[in-house]
């Protein structure tokens, strides 16, 4: 008889020598392919009852998700969670933001009230139409709105917006409609815009033919991450103090799907004291713990009655606590480890920091990860928080901080490092800058070509069929030298076009 075949190591002897892998020290080797790419099914699960589409979650960093990401997350089969580095009352704004949205829009209208005059607001020439409600913002029904050539050339300055505010019932629509239907009434309409507006007449939102076009230009949106409500899912992150439990009521009144808490390190009583008193106050919420990154620090969660875990310390670009504290876990032998345990009682795991190319997102997920978190990765994209700026190389770029920097601590992020009471903050994190990376509604569904890619090489047609096969020992991994990284990477070349994700 033939001798077997002995290629690679399997997952369990690799992982259980005491070394500390990251995803660029393991490369998977290429199984049999008997399909094709699009047949690859990336269909997953956040939480306990949480199903998404596609496996990418935004991480609560308040560089990275606010509304406009959460919203965008969720229109491709993802979701967001919104950061709590922000009042319970402004997060929970942006919550009812993205759930009152139907189509992923970029938008900034000015709301006035009719009693402000022209020289008071509109000396910019920036602001294409002002919209006038009864309380001058959105949370109150529209009365009219001015065009910036109402105003131009106006002499008397003193006017007010009442007096030349335009009324048109036609300019409004529900704010269910879908782009399709949005791009319909502005064809119609012969308009530049139109505003979804509830029932009642509160505005939502704001909706110019521009947006439209940009949107239409992406690859086509599916249904995205809906709720049993019809809306959009959205999750929230909290910390572990007592003020945390009025900031989770106000999450829950304004509809939040899932609650992400929020701390560096998750094996702490002040976590497990937490997860138990949102399991008994909101049941029917699924509360995702963490972080951890082994798995007596999963076990520990897991019985105190978690809906999923959040896997990684140290792992992220702009995280230092591995420098600072030398504690943490390389991210491959992390999400290895603790998917082992939590599979056996049913919990997804989200593999969280360290990735930088989707070859990261398919290591995360076929090492046992039911999603990734992502911050680097999206922040820097349009429908990240901030503007953009120029670097003194002339790139267009938008700030990205660590919620263990200093700058971020100041506004409250300290408590996730179990820090807000200390009196000298030290540093978990930095802040930096990073490139655009144009928008997420299309950024992530071509990642997602390339992952799709990764698992067909790998013979794997879905997430159950690609942990089956590792935890079969069909999959073999090996270890990669340095030399071997750089030989795997862009080299040898004086120059070469930049990757598209």
């Amino acid at each position: 008889m033939a001798a077997e075949f002995e290629d690679g190591s399997p997952a369990e002897k690799l992982f259980n020598q005491g070394y500390s892998y990251t995803y660029d020290d393991v490369i998977f080797l290429p199984h049999y392919i008997d399909f094709p790419t699009d047949a690859v099914n990336l269909s997953t699960k956040l939480s306990r009852n949480i199903p998404l589409s596609i496996p990418c979650v935004s991480s609560p960093m308040d560089t990275v998700t606010e509304s406009y990401m959460a919203a965008a997350m969720a229109a491709v089969g993802g979701i967001g969670i919104i950061h709590s580095n922000a009042t319970p009352s402004e997060q929970a704004d942006m919550i009812r933001s993205v759930k009152s949205r139907r189509v992923p829009i970029l938008s900034s209208p000015v709301f006035k009230t009719p009693d402000s005059r022209i020289v008071n607001e509109f000396e910019g020439d920036d602001v294409p139409f002002v919209f006038v409600t009864q309380s001058g913002n959105e949370k109150s029904k529209l009365l009219g709105y001015v065009a910036k050539s109402d105003w131009l050339g106006l002499k008397d300055t003193e006017i007010k917006l009442g007096e030349i505010m335009r009324t048109d019932a036609n300019v409004s629509v529900p704010c269910h409609y879908d782009l399709g239907q949005i791009d319909g009434k502005l064809k119609e309409e012969g308009r530049d815009f139109v505003v979804l507006e509830k029932e009642g007449g509160e505005v939502v939102d704001v909706v110019t033919k521009e947006e439209v076009e940009r949107v239409k230009g992406y690859p086509k949106l599916g249904k995205g991450t809906v709720g049993s409500d019809g809306r959009w899912m959205v999750g929230a992150a909290i910390g572990t103090r007592g003020s945390d439990k009025e900031r989770l009521e106000h999450l829950v009144k304004a509809g939040v799907d899932v609650i992400v808490l929020d701390s560096s390190q998750g094996n702490s009583i002040y976590q497990i004291e937490m997860i138990k008193y949102v399991k008994q106050t909101y049941p029917e919420l699924d509360v995702i713990g963490g972080n951890v990154v082994t798995m007596s620090q999963a076990q520990n969660l897991i019985k105190a009655g978690v809906d999923g875990l959040r896997v990684g310390m140290g792992s992220g670009s702009i995280c230092t606590t591995q420098e600072v504290c030398a504690v943490g876990r390389g991210q491959a032998t992390a999400v290895y480890k603790v998917s082992s345990i939590a599979t056996q009682s049913g919990i997804p795991v989200i593999a969280d920091g360290g990735i930088s190319f989707s070859g990261h997102i398919v290591k995360a997920l076929v090492l046992g990860a039911s999603t990734v978190m992502m911050g680097s990765f999206l922040a820097g994209s349009t429908e990240a928080p901030g503007a953009y700026e120029l670097n003194e190389k002339g790139l267009r770029v938008k700030k990205y901080r660590g919620m263990g920097s200093l700058e971020a601590m100041t506004k409250g992020s300290d408590q996730r490092y179990l820090g807000d009471t200390a009196k000298l903050k030290i540093a978990q994190g930095v802040v930096g800058a990073v490139a655009d990376k144009g928008s997420v509604l299309k950024h992530v569904p071509y990642t997602m070509q390339a992952v799709k890619q990764g698992f067909q090489d790998l013979g794997a047609s879905s997430l159950r069929s690609a942990h089956d096969l590792l935890r079969s020992k069909t999959l073999r991994l090996e270890v990669r030298t340095a030399a071997a990284q750089v030989e795997g990477g862009v080299h040898g070349l004086a120059s070469h076009e930049k990757k598209a994700f």
